[in-house]
């Protein structure tokens, strides 16, 4: 049985987490997402998205 979950969803439910167990600020989170979607415009977005996909390869067991 094979399970997919969207990346999206998980690294929510880790902030989540962080918000209510750690003490993180919600207004830290939002910073950090607003971070990452200015990342995502920049020359280092294709790394980025070729690590994750590397990584995620790794968890799932495809990783060549």
């Amino acid at each position: 049985m094979t399970v997919s979950l969207p990346l999206v969803f998980v690294l929510g439910v880790i902030a989540w987490a962080a918000i209510k167990f750690l003490g993180v600020r919600l207004w830290v989170a939002v910073v950090i997402a607003l971070f990452g979607f200015l990342l995502s415009h920049t020359f280092l977005a294709p790394a980025i998205e070729s690590g994750t996909r590397s990584g995620v390869g790794a968890v799932n067991g495809t990783h060549k």
